[in-house]
């Protein structure tokens, strides 16, 4: 395979998977409506969840490839990007406001996963057991989360979570008057599945070919082109709310879909087949995510915002780090 085929099968298929999370968002949001189910909950699950699938469909087609470095470089690149890349940027357009449950509940949470997952990775593998503990932990968070935004101590947050809904564009405002059919909805969400599928399948074949071409490892590739691809949605979704100034929520989503790849993605990824975790990425890149989510809790305890300079020290954080990266 040459270059240009290479970069095309990635441009490709981080098209498809752009594609495919935006049709599998909406037809999950409008099936949640149809269901009777709160904006609320469709922002804590859906939305939440639908801008980490293409991570989720990368993660598990370098799985099941034999590829498990580039699975576990998507995930610890994507959330370092998350924060350093996306936040960094998107407060450097309007500075971001922090609510209490980011510092209160997301980031302790994210933390303590981020954590959990350098010590469970040092021996080299995560295996089904841990996969199975990973995936207990998102489901609880979720129960957890779901369950406070649908109680009178989290209605603040329900508000900002309807607010997210709008900034996604995945509420009704605007549109035809009356829902869209079931049948419409289960036809676009079986659509946006498959073109996950391809797009996780053709952006995996063209990293891994630009890696041999460049005589780049897989791991370098994973932490950048695909984590950077992968988390395009959260930074589309950050900027357009920046834009749109529906900044409410912007920090906890970007913590919540930090959460989610390391449980859920990497604990599905485990249960399908115990995921080998190369040296270098235990020993540098792991330490990298964490560190920026360290660093991102006392920028969110001061003034309870994201500041501009903030921001710029974040994109900062990010340059520097692939400039080690790349020189390593």
């Amino acid at each position: 395979m040459d270059v240009f085929t290479a970069i095309g099968l990635v441009l490709v298929g981080l098209a498809l998977l752009a594609g495919g999370g935006e049709a599998l968002v909406r037809a999950a949001t409008t099936l949640a409506e149809l269901a009777g189910v709160t904006p609320a909950v469709i922002g804590l699950t859906v939305v939440a969840i639908g801008t980490s699938l293409p991570e989720l469909v990368v993660s598990l087609v370098a799985a099941t490839e034999g590829r498990p470095e580039l699975a576990v470089a998507n995930v610890v690149g994507s959330n370092i990007f998350n924060i350093a890349a996306t936040l960094g940027l998107t407060a450097l357009i309007i500075p971001l406001p922090v609510h209490g449950s980011a510092v209160r509940l997301e980031w302790p949470v994210m933390f303590a996963a981020s954590f959990l997952c350098l010590l469970l990775a040092r021996d080299g593998l995560l295996d089904r057991m841990e996969g199975v503990f990973f995936l207990v932990a998102i489901v609880l968070f979720i129960a957890y989360t779901v369950h406070m935004a649908r109680t009178d101590v989290g209605a603040a947050e329900t508000r900002q979570l309807e607010e997210q809904v709008e900034a996604r564009d995945i509420d009704t405002a605007g549109a035809p008057a009356g829902r869209p059919p079931l049948l419409v909805a289960l036809v676009v969400l079986g659509l946006g599945i498959a073109a996950l599928v391809a797009g996780g399948q053709l952006l995996v074949d063209g990293a891994v070919a630009l890696a041999r071409l460049a005589g780049m490892s897989e791991r370098v590739i994973g932490l950048t082109i695909v984590a950077g691809g992968t988390g395009a949605p959260e930074f589309a979704t950050s900027l357009v709310a920046a834009l749109r100034k529906r900044t409410d929520v912007a920090v906890a989503n970007i913590i919540g879909s930090n959460i989610f790849n390391i449980l859920g993605i990497l604990g599905v990824s485990a249960l399908v087949a115990p995921v080998a975790v190369s040296p270098a990425l235990v020993r540098t890149d792991m330490w990298w995510m964490i560190g920026t989510a360290v660093l991102l809790l006392p920028l969110m305890r001061s003034q309870s915002r994201l500041s501009r300079a903030e921001g710029g020290l974040l994109v900062a954080v990010y340059v520097a780090y692939l400039v080690i990266l790349l020189r390593g």
